[in-house]
């Protein structure tokens, strides 16, 4: 392998490492911080006629989840492409 071909591998692995810590970081910031440590402040709305911190804890992270796989295959794409290793 090339210093060139190197160098482009390294890069697309950095984009793919730093999509999925974003990713991560917001998956623990919707199911741990707004299911555990917020449901206090959440709890004072109501969606559906829940309280916020409930929903989040029982089914905004589920979304959220299935979000982000959704947002994850869509930008995965992009970067494959980018780096000519798409299907």
């Amino acid at each position: 392998m090339s210093f060139e071909n190197q160098e482009r591998a390294q890069e697309y692995w950095s984009k793919n490492v730093k999509l999925l810590i974003n990713l991560m970081v917001i998956w623990f910031v919707v199911s741990f911080g707004c299911g555990i440590l917020f449901v206090d402040v959440l709890n004072q709305f109501q969606l559906g006629g829940y309280k916020l911190g409930f929903w989040f804890a029982q089914q905004g992270s589920i979304y959220c989840f299935l979000g982000i796989i959704f947002y994850y295959s869509w930008k995965m794409r992009r970067i494959d492409r980018e780096f000519g290793v798409d299907e």
